[in-house]
């Protein structure tokens, strides 16, 4: 995965419920959501945000945020698993993954390799299916549950910021470090411990899909936002053992145009369910200092 890299630091605390819900929805016959969920609850705490940032059009760090939910949240304990994934492709809600994914059906394996509109698609099967209202965490809310679990090594600001190439170096670097140490096949669940949250492999080697767009913002010297450039929601936020930014691959050639494509191979779900729809309330605003990015 290649993307602009930080450190983030969770403050809040966290608590774990697992959860298994009876339900009955327009008066159809009871039926069991088994989905394991964790409780995150309601607080605060401190991240860079997704997104390029720009000063007199040359890349530089965030300002570091601080976020408030004002209502906790709960999210999946794992990510979907594979024959979680075919039974929603057996049901015909869901794509068919790629030949070389396709006869993946373990209970207990990520399923990889899905395009984030796979991953949607599956949210809104699970929703109907289960009376209950899945969907894609934010970027902010998957930080703020992976908690201490997610640690990022940092890409100083460079102290010529008129030159990118020594940004880029140093980015270079960072990933080439990654990809000795990566570990390719995914692994069954729990491989890469649980987090306070009752969380497994939040920074293990199977990336999930937000559904948070990319942008590029123009900041002050204090690194404040004083204008949006963009939103390019072709493009969303990944998370797992570092950020990233992953396009949303479309399988039809017709249709994807420059996108065409197969999903990254470690690149999965996890979903939060709402209790009322409004998903975990944050705000945020920004501190007057510089962060990394």
């Amino acid at each position: 995965m290649r993307g602009t890299l930080i450190k983030i630091t969770a403050i809040a605390g966290l608590a774990l419920a697992a959860t298994a819900v009876y339900f009955s929805l327009d008066g159809a016959s009871a039926t069991q959501d088994a989905t394991e969920l964790a409780s995150i609850e309601a607080g605060e705490f401190s991240y860079y945000p997704a997104g390029d940032y720009l000063r007199n059009g040359n890349p530089v760090s965030p300002a570091v945020r601080n976020m408030r939910f004002e209502h906790g949240f709960q999210m999946m304990k794992r990510q979907v698993s594979q024959a979680e994934y075919a039974a929603c492709v057996s049901d015909g809600a869901c794509k068919a993954l790629d030949k070389a994914q396709r006869a993946a059906v373990a209970p207990d394996l990520p399923v990889v390799g899905v395009s984030w509109r796979d991953a949607s698609a599956y949210a809104a099967w699970l929703s109907a299916r289960t009376g209950h209202h899945y969907r894609l965490p934010s970027y902010a809310e998957w930080v703020y549950a992976a908690g201490s679990a997610y640690q990022e090594e940092a890409v100083v600001d460079v102290s010529d910021p008129g030159d990118p190439a020594q940004r880029w170096l140093l980015e270079y670097k960072i990933e080439t470090q990654r990809q000795a140490t990566a570990d390719e096949d995914p692994q069954p669940f729990g491989s890469f411990g649980v987090n306070p949250a009752g969380l497994s492999d939040m920074a293990g080697n199977v990336w999930d899909w937000t559904d948070t767009c990319h942008t590029r913002q123009e900041v002050d010297q204090a690194g404040n936002v004083v204008m949006p450039l963009g939103e390019n929601c072709g493009i969303r936020v990944v998370a797992g053992k570092h950020r990233s930014y992953i396009s949303d691959f479309i399988r039809n050639p017709k249709g994807g145009a420059c996108s065409v494509g197969v999903p990254p191979s470690n690149l999965g779900l996890r979903l939060v369910r709402d209790a009322d729809g409004k998903g975990g309330n944050a705000i945020q605003s920004p501190r007057s200092r510089l962060g990394i990015s």
